[in-house]
């Protein structure tokens, strides 16, 4: 647009020049209306009524002729019907100059076309058919008028069969590379493909000729298109209500700044629909956002307090890790006295069993009070007691790895004294419902349940507390493991806990 406004102001400013004669000022209104003639109507009108007074003082017959047929396409565009049916009609057609009998039947079958689409009455398509049957008589078959309206004729009439609907989209690719972007010519030729793609049902194909159209619209500043509409359906076709939104709105903007008539009739009839269907997406996408930001700000709130909670968590527990590192060497020292104490059994297999039960017992009830100091450390420090608080810190040991100590010990000895209860354990099961430790474990949960089991541990709170689980989770790994029994269901746990005394073979 910027390089055809300044090549429309250089010709403006040659007609400041103040020795033109008229041929001379007639020559550049003339090149200024052609410029003016797909891009701003109205401008273009007003530099063919220019020559007309021109026209009038030479006394110029072609020239009446040429600015009466300007005139006449550029009213049909605006919707001026009747003052373009006048001049139409005025014209002599045996007068003309040879050379505009073309112009005058294209002027004609313009004048219908657009007459057409405004009312959308089947007789003017009709009486605009056939000037382009006349004026396709009197054009030069090799020309590329004669082609353009002969693929036309082929496309539109609907009277011609597949063979001509292929041959005319051969000559129309053929036309297509022969010419650019720069090309006024190359917009109406990817146009007609798109159709002609169009009516096949190829939407791919259509959305790339109408859009090889569109840019040749855009590069040639060409407002008097169809290619935006057409791409503008396209996409609403394809679902994508963004850009048909974009191509339809561009299209009713090309339309009103052209001030051409039954191009802005032809989009306003399709711009609503359009237009609901955006305002409707972009409704559902504000609500949707509204949602969002709603739940981000809620998890923002949580996340704030998460981190003051757990820097006050983190400050605590850098208080608490001297005490708990001397709490840990304790239990260390508790953990060797076990093992060398475990050395030493050599008691019957019941004795072991509540040797090791009770010095697991012992184990778990030593983290409890291990937990309760932790927890009196805290009420401390709450209390701002920092004098004693800082007497007791010490240890940096937290009581989780003491834990998994314990079970690694508990592991340890368990095996030692019930070396196959594994390999039982499972011939207890169904073959499909093995289950095994993972590489570099001695027993896992669901063996370290049913070995506690083993040992006399039978209630569920208790082997909870040992293990630190929740009552619901004993339960459900019990459950789960009776479930995958290949021997009764109801003596599985009975049978689990002679273990070691008995060979057992599952049914």
């Amino acid at each position: 647009m910027e390089n055809k406004e300044q090549k429309i102001r250089d010709m403006k400013q040659m007609l400041t020049l103040s020795n033109l004669s008229l041929e001379q000022r007639y020559d550049i209104n003339y090149k200024l209306s052609e410029e003016y003639k797909k891009y701003i109507s109205d401008s273009a009108v007003h530099y063919n009524a220019a020559n007309q007074k021109i026209a009038d003082i030479l006394g110029s017959v072609k020239l009446k002729q040429e600015t009466n047929m300007q005139l006449a396409w550029l009213y049909s565009t605006k919707g001026m019907y009747i003052e373009a049916k006048e001049i139409l009609d005025n014209i002599e057609k045996k007068s003309l100059v040879p050379e505009f009998l073309s112009y005058y039947y294209e002027s004609y079958l313009e004048f219908y076309s657009h007459y057409g689409q405004s009312n959308n009455h089947y007789e003017y398509y009709a009486k605009s058919s056939l000037y382009r049957d006349t004026l396709l008589t009197i054009l030069d078959p090799q020309s590329l008028k004669y082609q353009l309206m002969y693929a036309t004729k082929i496309l539109y009439e609907g009277r011609s069969g597949p063979k001509e609907k292929e041959q005319a989209r051969e000559v129309l690719l053929s036309l297509l590379e022969k010419t650019t972007d720069k090309n006024l010519e190359r917009a109406m030729i990817a146009y007609l493909l798109g159709y002609t793609y169009k009516d096949e049902g190829n939407i791919e194909l259509q959305k790339k000729y109408f859009s090889i159209s569109a840019i040749a619209d855009i590069e040639n500043s060409i407002k008097d298109n169809a290619s935006m509409q057409s791409l503008a359906l396209t996409f609403y076709d394809l679902g994508d209500i963004d850009e048909a939104y974009r191509f339809i709105q561009a299209a009713v903007d090309d339309a009103v700044f052209c001030n051409v008539r039954y191009r802005a009739v032809d989009a306003s009839a399709f711009y609503p629909i359009i237009n609901a269907s955006y305002q409707e997406k972009e409704k559902k996408q504000k609500s949707e956002l509204q949602t969002y930001l709603i739940l981000i700000s809620i998890l923002s709130v949580v996340l704030i307090a998460g981190i003051v909670y757990t820097y006050k968590q983190m400050k605590r527990l850098s208080m608490i890790r001297k005490e708990l590192y001397r709490t840990n060497v304790k239990l260390t020292k508790l953990n060797d006295d076990l093992h060398t104490a475990n050395n030493n059994l050599q008691e019957a297999n019941h004795v072991k069993e509540e040797y090791i039960a009770h010095f697991f017992d012992l184990c778990s009830a030593y983290i409890d009070k291990l937990e309760g100091y932790r927890k009196s450390l805290n009420k401390k420090a709450a209390n701002n007691q920092l004098d004693d608080l800082f007497k007791m810190l010490k240890s940096t040991t937290i009581v989780e790895n003491e834990l998994e100590e314990l079970y690694k010990n508990f592991d340890a000895i368990f095996l030692n004294i019930y070396p196959t209860f594994v390999e039982e354990f499972n011939s207890l099961l169904m073959p499909n419902e093995q289950i095994l430790p993972k590489y570099g474990e001695l027993l896992n949960t669901e063996l370290r349940i049913f070995a506690l089991i083993r040992l006399g541990i039978t209630d569920s709170v208790k082997i909870a507390s040992f293990l630190r689980y929740s009552l619901r989770t004993v339960y459900n790994y019990r459950t789960k493991v009776r479930n995958k029994a290949a021997v009764s269901r109801d003596e599985f746990e009975e049978i689990v806990k002679k273990i070691g005394t008995i060979q057992h073979k599952a049914d």
